[in-house]
């Protein structure tokens, strides 16, 4: 599964990660920001697939902005 990591600027593409890289990931980080244009149902796989590998996962909405559409994924994944 790809997932789209958060935009450094507003203007800027989100870049794709997939699973098997997120978790090579995992040594160095366990914090994670994903675009709001992944769906939410592909989150909820991403915390099924990590909690079936015994990670403790959260995840919560992050705004940035006043606007509906301005807001990011914030994603922690710990072992």
């Amino acid at each position: 599964m790809k997932l789209k990591l958060a935009r450094t600027t507003l203007k800027a593409k989100p870049k794709t990660i997939e699973l098997d890289k997120l978790e090579e990931e995992l040594a160095d980080r366990s914090i994670f920001y994903f675009d709001k244009e992944n769906s939410h149902k592909e989150l909820k796989e991403l915390i099924e697939y990590f909690e079936e590998k015994g990670y403790s996962v959260y995840m919560r909405e992050v705004r940035y902005g006043m606007d509906e559409n301005e807001y990011i994924y914030e994603v922690h994944i710990i072992a």
